[in-house]
C-alpha cells in the first residue's frame, strides 16, 4: 500500500470512528394528532402536514434537513474524490437512438458534461449535424427541461416540450426547423401523452388534463384526461378533443398516428397498467386527414396489452399477452378487426417479447433471454430470416426503424459497455456505431457474472454481479445492490457512468431481477403486484443473502438502492431486515402506501398495487408499507432519502414523512439523512446536480460500509 493510501485510510477509519461516537442533531419534526380510520382500524398519521409542500412549516423543515445532511455529507473523506472521478467518467459523447422523419435523422447528443442534450438533425447518416435546439441556451441554469419533442412528417416544423424543474407537467411548443424560430403556439397541461402529427404537417394529436387547482399542480389528484388535436397557428382553446371517457374519468386516452399517416390507433389505459382497451380512427387520405371521423373499436376488454406494432396497406400487427404471458405478435385486416379474425403472426416462445418494430417490410423482435437480449427478424409472416449478432453478451436499450426503409438502430449496454448505438446493415448483416461511445474507463480488469438465488417459495431469482476479476470472497466486500421491481419493466444489465468510480474503489455493484419486473413476461410481472407484492420483497432479501452466503459481502458492509417503485423496495426491505444491511439509498420513494392515490397521478398506480379504500388491499398495503412498519428502537441501517421538490410523479411528502418517522424511531447512532434537490423532478437532473446527488450517494455508501478508500486503484 502506498504511504498517501495509507494516509487516506487512517482518515476515513477516523472519520468513521467519529461518527460512531456522535449523535446527529435532527432538526424538531412536529408531531399531529391526525388518524385515518380504514374499515376497523385506526392509523395515525403525525406527520400529515408535511403534505403542504408549500407551507412555510413545510419549507423550513426541508431547510433545515438539507443543512444536516449537507453538513455530514461535505465532510465524508470519500465525497470530493468520487465527484471528481464520477464527473471524469461522465465527460464523453452520449448520443440517443436517432430515428428517420421526411428523410432527416433526429437525435439528441450530450457533449459530456453539458446540463441538457442537444437535439440535432442530420439530412444524411454522414452528413453535417445541425443543432436544431439547444436547451442549454435557452435554459442556462437547467431549471427548466427540455422533454419530448416530435418532428413532422415533412421535417419542416417540430414540437417540443418543456416542463419546469423537469416535472410531468409539460407545455408544448412549434419550431421552424429552416429559420429555428419558435411559432406562437403554446399548449399547456400536458402529462402522459404522445405527440403525433398528422401527415399533412398542419398540426398534431396530445393528451392533456384540465388545468389544476391554483397553487396545486404539483400535487392534485387527476382525472378527465384527454386526446385533442392542435392545428398549428391555433390558440388552444380552438384544439379539437377527440376522444375521452367520461364515464372512466380516470382512464388516460393516448395517440398513435400510422407510418403511412392513413390512421390514429387510440390506447384506453387504466393507470401504469399495461393492459389497455385499443380503438382507431380512419383518416384516409393523410395529407387531408378527416379528423372527425368516427373512432371505431379493435379491443374494448382491457385483460391484456394490446400494442400497436405498425401496419402494411390494411393489415395491423399487434403486440399482445393475451393468452400469451410472454407475449406474441397478431396481425388482422383493420376493415374486419372481429377478434375471430385476428391470425398470429409470430406465436409466444419460452422467452419473452421485451420489444419491437417494423424495419424494411420485415418484424425486428427484441427477446429476453434470461434477463439478457436476442434479436430476431421475421417477414410478414413470421418467418425467421436472420438473427443479429450483437456486440456483445448484454442489453438492447431500444430499436427504432420505419417500414419503408431496411435502416435498423439499436442502442446496445452491459455494465461494462457503455450505452452505444448500432446501425445495423440487412446487406452485409453488420452493425456498426453510430458515433460510439468511449468513457475514460478500461473495463479490461472487471467482469459481470449472472448468478441467481432461491427467494423464500422456491423461484429461482436471476442477479448480476459487477466487480473487478478475482475478487477475494472474504465477506469484506462493500457491496451495492440495486433493483426495482414492479410495473412489468425489465431491470436490464447496463451501463451507469458512475458505477466505476465506485468498481475502482474495490466495490461490488450487483442489479437483481425480482417478480413484479417485466424480465419473464406477463406472469413474472403478475408474481409481483396485488397482494403478491411480498414476492418482491422476499426476491430481493434472498438475492442480499445469497451474497452474504457467497461471502461476496457480509451485512455490515451490504447497502442498496432502488428509486420510484425501487424506492419502496428500498423502503420495505430495510423496514423487514434492518439487520441485513448496513446503507439503504431510498429515491423519490413510493413510501406512504395508504395516502400514495391521494396524490397527482397516484391513482394510476392502483392496478399493480391495490386500492387503500379496499378492505383485503388495505390489509396487505399495510403489512408492508415503508412508513407504517418503522418501530421505535430498532437499529436501521444508515440511510440517505433522495428526492426532489418539483417531483410530481411521486410527491415528496413520501420522503419527507419517512425520514422523519425514520429518525424518530431510530435505535442506534446510524444517520438518517434527507437531501432535498432542488429545481428537479421524479427523473430529471441537470448534470450537475445528478453528478453532485450521486456523489453524495456513493460517499455515503462508501464512509458507512467500511470502503478501504485508496487501497484500490483504477
Amino acid at each position: 500500500m502506498r504511504p498517501r493510501a495509507i494516509l487516506i485510510l487512517a482518515s476515513s477509519l477516523a472519520f468513521i470512528s467519529t461518527l460512531g461516537a456522535q449523535q446527529l442533531q435532527y432538526p424538531e419534526s412536529k408531531k399531529g394528532d391526525v388518524v385515518d380510520q380504514y374499515q376497523d382500524v385506526s392509523v395515525p398519521d403525525p406527520y400529515r402536514w408535511m403534505e403542504n409542500l408549500g407551507s412555510a412549516e413545510t419549507v423550513a423543515w426541508i431547510k433545515a434537513q438539507n443543512a444536516l445532511s449537507g453538513s455530514y455529507l461535505e465532510k465524508l473523506p470519500h465525497r470530493e474524490a468520487l465527484k471528481k472521478r464520477i464527473t471524469e467518467l461522465w465527460d464523453y459523447p452520449k448520443v440517443t437512438l436517432p430515428f428517420r422523419e421526411g428523410g432527416r435523422l433526429f437525435y439528441r447528443k450530450n457533449s459530456g458534461l453539458q446540463r441538457q442534450s442537444v437535439l440535432y438533425m442530420r439530412r444524411s447518416l454522414n452528413g453535417p449535424a445541425r443543432v436544431i435546439l439547444d436547451p442549454n441556451k435557452m435554459f442556462p441554469d437547467g431549471s427548466t427541461a427540455l422533454a419530448t419533442y416530435a418532428p413532422s412528417p415533412d421535417g419542416k416544423l417540430m414540437m417540443y416540450a418543456v416542463s419546469e424543474g423537469g416535472a410531468d407537467w409539460q407545455t408544448l411548443r412549434v419550431r421552424d426547423l429552416t429559420k429555428l424560430t419558435d411559432l406562437r403556439d403554446n399548449v399547456r397541461w400536458v402529462r402522459f401523452s404522445a405527440v403525433e402529427w398528422t401527415r399533412d404537417g398542419k398540426g398534431f394529436f396530445y393528451s392533456r388534463y384540465p388545468e389544476p387547482p391554483q397553487g396545486k399542480k404539483l400535487e392534485a389528484a387527476l382525472t378527465g384526461h384527454a386526446l385533442y388535436y392542435h392545428r398549428v397557428g391555433t390558440p388552444q382553446s380552438q384544439d379539437q378533443l377527440i376522444y375521452q371517457r367520461k364515464d372512466l374519468p380516470g382512464r388516460l386516452a393516448i395517440g398513435d398516428v400510422s407510418e403511412d399517416g392513413r390512421y390514429l390507433v387510440i390506447y384506453v389505459y387504466r393507470g401504469a397498467d399495461p393492459r389497455n382497451m385499443l380503438y382507431v380512427k380512419t383518416l384516409g387520405d393523410p395529407m387531408e386527414p378527416n379528423i372527425g371521423a368516427p373512432v371505431k373499436p379493435l379491443s374494448e376488454t382491457d385483460d391484456a396489452e394490446y400494442t400497436y406494432v405498425g401496419n402494411a396497406g390494411t393489415t395491423f400487427f399487434i403486440r399482445t399477452d393475451k393468452d400469451a404471458p410472454n407475449r406474441k405478435v397478431m396481425a388482422f385486416d383493420v376493415r374486419d378487426p372481429a377478434p375471430e379474425k385476428w391470425r398470429t403472426i409470430i406465436p409466444e416462445s419460452k422467452n419473452a417479447i421485451e420489444n419491437l418494430t417494423m424495419t424494411g417490410g420485415r418484424l425486428a423482435v427484441q427477446y429476453l433471454v434470461d434477463v439478457q437480449s436476442e434479436v430476431k427478424l421475421f417477414d410478414l409472416n413470421g418467418r425467421e430470416t436472420e438473427t443479429i449478432a450483437l456486440p456483445g453478451v448484454g442489453s438492447v436499450a431500444g430499436l427504432s426503424g420505419r417500414f419503408d426503409s431496411p435502416e435498423l438502430f439499436y442502442g446496445f449496454t452491459s455494465p461494462l459497455y457503455p450505452a452505444t448505438v448500432f446501425r445495423y446493415d440487412r446487406l452485409t448483416k453488420k452493425s456498426t456505431p453510430f458515433e460510439a461511445a468511449s468513457p475514460k474507463f478500461d473495463p479490461a480488469a472487471y467482469e459481470t457474472k449472472q448468478l441467481w438465488a432461491t427467494s423464500k417459495d422456491g423461484t429461482r431469482i436471476p442477479f448480476f454481479v459487477t466487480a473487478r476479476t478475482g475478487l477475494t470472497l472474504d465477506g469484506g466486500n462493500p457491496t451495492l445492490l440495486y433493483g426495482y421491481g414492479g410495473f412489468s419493466i425489465t431491470t436490464a444489465p447496463s451501463y451507469r457512468p458512475d458505477v466505476p468510480a465506485w468498481l475502482e474503489l474495490g466495490g461490488v455493484y450487483v442489479t437483481a431481477n425480482m417478480r413484479g419486473g417485466g424480465e419473464y413476461g406477463e406472469a413474472w410481472h403478475k408474481a409481483g403486484m396485488l397482494e403478491k407484492k411480498q414476492n418482491v420483497f422476499d426476491d430481493f432479501i434472498a438475492v442480499a443473502e445469497a451474497l452474504v452466503r457467497e461471502r461476496y459481502t457480509s451485512p455490515q458492509h451490504l447497502a442498496i438502492m432502488g428509486g420510484s417503485n425501487g424506492g419502496l423496495l428500498v423502503g420495505a426491505a430495510m423496514a423487514q431486515r434492518p439487520e441485513l444491511f448496513a446503507v439503504a439509498l431510498p429515491a423519490v420513494g413510493v413510501l406512504d402506501m395508504l395516502r400514495y392515490d391521494k396524490f397527482t397521478g397516484g391513482a394510476l398506480w392502483v392496478s399493480e398495487y391495490g386500492s387503500p379504500a379496499d378492505s383485503a388491499a388495505f390489509r396487505y398495503l399495510r403489512a408492508y408499507s415503508p412508513l407504517h412498519n418503522v418501530r421505535a428502537g430498532v437499529c436501521y441501517p444508515a440511510t440517505l432519502i433522495t428526492t426532489s421538490d418539483h417531483d410530481d410523479r411521486v410527491v415528496p411528502s413520501h420522503s419527507y414523512k419517512f425520514a422523519a418517522t425514520l429518525q424518530a424511531a431510530q435505535g442506534c447512532e446510524k444517520p438518517i439523512l434527507l437531501r432535498v434537490e432542488t429545481m428537479a423532478s421524479h427523473g430529471y437532473r441537470p448534470t450537475d446536480k445528478r453528478i453532485a446527488e450521486l456523489a453524495d450517494q456513493w460517499a455515503f455508501t462508501a464512509t458507512n460500509t467500511g470502503m478501504k478508500t485508496g487501497t484500490v486503484t483504477p
